[in-house]
């Protein structure tokens, strides 16, 4: 691919394959479920903001701690805006980039495939507990 979304600032466009191509750091950050589910509560909000409280809330299992480093990273990252009221306590607002926006896509079809497939997985990983070769091409006879 060769537009112009698809290479850096410099123009070079990321290389997955290279062990020092930033991509793998994006790719480690966006491919996490929080980062999934942070996205997905964000793109139904939008355009409105959503407040810290309000996420931690509806990602059930997230720890603050956990639920504030994945904000961050998104944020220093261009696809999250934060901003913050005043008050006491501080009121904690996020949304969606425009860039933000555009991850919203492939991750809800990530996110379906694995809703999709998770049977198949649950099986293929029992049956590999059991000693058996799950992901087999074919048995010589």
């Amino acid at each position: 691919m060769t537009s112009s979304t698809s290479r850096s600032p410099d123009g070079r466009r990321g290389d997955l394959f290279d062990p020092q191509c930033p991509t793998r750091r994006l790719l480690d950050r966006i491919g996490t479920k929080w980062t999934s589910m942070a996205v997905k509560v964000l793109a139904e909000a939008s355009p409105e903001e959503v407040r810290f409280a309000e996420m931690q809330r509806r990602m059930t299992g997230v720890s603050q701690k956990m639920l504030s480093v994945t904000l961050q990273g998104l944020v220093r990252d261009g696809l999250v805006g934060r901003r913050v009221e005043a008050t006491v306590p501080p009121r904690v607002y996020y949304r969606l980039t425009p860039l933000g926006l555009t991850l919203e896509e492939p991750l809800a079809a990530l996110r379906q495939w694995a809703e999709e497939h998770m049977a198949e997985v649950d099986r293929a990983q029992r049956r590999s507990a059991e000693g058996e070769d799950a992901g087999a091409w074919s048995r010589p006879g």
